[in-house]
């Protein structure tokens, strides 16, 4: 409100008309601004909580929420706004829809009324994008003024903190299938996208299950992406039910001089009891499970009675279509091991034409190891290399300047380890006959235990110079899947210097992610998002490299 006040000047007196706004003094805000990305094909993306706390018992009314948009690159990109109220852990609660407005403007203002009964009151502020937005584009949402029956809240000035647009690549229940998990992907030589994952129907568990290998492909660098394809799946393989014919942990790899493209995947047959014998007589009914990583689920040999088997497809026309799986267990793994597994993500070519898988497995005692496993050959024959490193699991490989091959592994010895924390990481100058632990070893980049990913970039930078980083994600925390960071290094993996990290999305989730090179400027992650199954998200060079 204005008052008119008096005032004399030079013996005049004159009329000031001044503000006098009224400021609760029992009403609070905080306003939290998590990262986290705001996704295309998701109808609720919570930007920003606005926490309410009285100062007494006194129940009041919420009535204005102002809004504006400052930092958004396109006001346009936004279909509406709306108002939610947040669950017990104080996260977006998406039956508790307090107002919605379609987008009009660079402001909005939410004149519903609020009933505030609670000590402290948390609204989400979330957003609804168009089916189509430059994924370079950012959204910012701030708080402008809220007005209560108590009077106005006093705002405290926050930063704006745009946030990326991604693409919800898999989201719960599509296509019929429960949850989708562990990406995959890369770029083929086309140019086409391709993003694997294990299709999960019944159920988030990991096999054994009614699980294939399924994948979307995208020719527009990630922007939209085409209709889900089954790549594995075996199906009711030796009269047993699909759940009990899982394929799982698929690892992606492009041939850079044949255009060939190789899917790997670890095939259960049947289900090995807690003592390691195949157990009999299983139906559609059949509740038994076990898990090729616990106990006896995988055993010595090579029958489909005794280990999980080591799958492989093709394509020859980008991911159109798929060869019949070929199965190479025989081939590469040794008889003593419980278990041979491909690695998920992807795989690399060398610059002799080399294919590489990062690969994983068990040892005759049943230990966890990682290793890679190769072909000379285009992919005609495989070998694989003894192990790099015992007690790791799924694991990534780059080759390095020196032609030398570096495998990133997840450590057990890690989990929730805050006194020594980081990735196990080995080299080898001979395909893994030998291996060399490398100076970072536990010693850098940080996890909580989880899958991670790691990829060698290859640019011309401005002045026409080739030039190559590594780039690294993950949750980059001790003990708890969340903080995703893409992080990068400039010395082939001896630094990884923080003022380049960039956080992507701060909530916790699942967290497995792959990397992959779009084009000579823009870098793509595909991970197990917070806010979805599977997200999208791109990078441009400049803002990764910057100083």
């Amino acid at each position: 409100m204005k008052n008119s006040i008096l005032k004399t000047v030079g013996g005049i007196v004159v009329f000031l008309l001044v503000s006098c706004t009224s400021y609760s003094d029992t009403v609070f805000l905080e306003i939290y601004k998590p990262t986290i990305p705001v996704l295309l094909h998701k109808e609720i993306n919570p930007v920003i909580r606005l926490d309410l706390t009285r100062k007494d018992k006194q129940s009041y009314t919420i009535e204005n929420i102002s809004l504006h948009f400052a930092g958004t690159t396109n006001i346009n990109d936004i279909v509406s706004v709306s108002v939610y109220g947040s669950n017990e852990k104080g996260m977006l609660d998406t039956g508790a829809l307090k107002a919605v407005s379609p987008q009009t403007g660079n402001k909005i203002n939410f004149k519903n009324q609020m009933a505030a009964d609670r000590d402290t009151v948390s609204l989400w502020i979330a957003v609804t994008l168009k089916d189509s937005v430059d994924l370079t584009h950012k959204i910012a949402v701030n708080c402008e003024e809220i007005k209560t029956s108590q009077g106005k809240v006093r705002i405290e000035k926050t930063p704006a903190n745009p946030l990326r647009i991604g693409v919800a690549v898999r989201q719960k229940m599509q296509d019929d299938i429960h949850t989708s998990r562990i990406p995959g992907l890369e770029k083929t030589k086309d140019g086409t996208l391709i993003a694997i994952y294990d299709a999960r129907y019944e159920s988030a568990r990991d096999l054994q299950g009614d699980i294939d290998i399924c994948l979307n492909r995208s020719t527009d660098k990630g922007l939209t992406w085409q209709p889900v394809q089954k790549a594995l799946d075996m199906g009711e393989w030796g009269n047993l039910p699909q759940k009990f014919n899982g394929v799982s942990d698929a690892c992606i790899l492009v041939d850079n001089v044949t255009g060939e493209i190789f899917i790997a995947g670890l095939w259960m047959h049947g289900v090995l009891d807690e003592k390691g014998k195949w157990i009999e007589n299983l139906t559609v009914d059949s509740a038994n499970w076990e898990h090729q990583w616990r106990r006896k689920g995988s055993q010595p040999g090579w029958g489909i009675k005794q280990t999980s088997q080591f799958l492989i497809t093709k394509s020859n026309d980008n991911g159109l279509t798929w060869s019949e799986p070929e199965n190479i267990t025989s081939m590469i793994k040794k008889p003593e091991w419980w278990l041979l597994a491909p690695a998920p993500g992807h795989g690399i070519t060398t610059k002799d034409g080399t294919l590489i898988f990062p690969t994983e497995g068990r040892d005759a005692k049943g230990e966890t190891f990682s290793n890679i496993t190769w072909s000379k050959d285009h992919g005609k024959t495989w070998t694989t290399s003894n192990p790099a490193f015992k007690d790791v699991t799924e694991c990534n490989v780059v080759e390095l300047s020196n032609g030398s091959l570096m495998l990133n592994m997840r450590d057990n010895r890690n989990r929730g380890n805050t006194e020594v924390n980081g990735r196990r990481i080995c080299t080898t100058t001979d395909l893994g006959t030998t291996w060399t632990e490398h100076p970072t070893s536990r010693k850098a980049l940080i996890e909580p235990t989880c899958m991670a990913s790691i990829q060698k970039h290859e640019y011309v930078d401005a002045q026409g110079n080739k030039s190559h980083i590594l780039l690294f994600a993950n949750p980059s925390s001790h003990s708890i899947r969340d903080s995703l960071t893409l992080k990068v290094s400039f010395d082939d993996g001896q630094t990884w210097p923080q003022k380049h990290w960039i956080l992507f999305d701060r909530f916790r989730s699942a967290g497995y992610s792959s990397i992959a090179s779009v084009d000579n400027n823009t870098i793509g992650i595909l991970y197990e998002s917070s806010l979805a199954d599977l997200v999208y998200l791109q990078f441009k060079l400049e803002e990764i490299v910057k100083e």
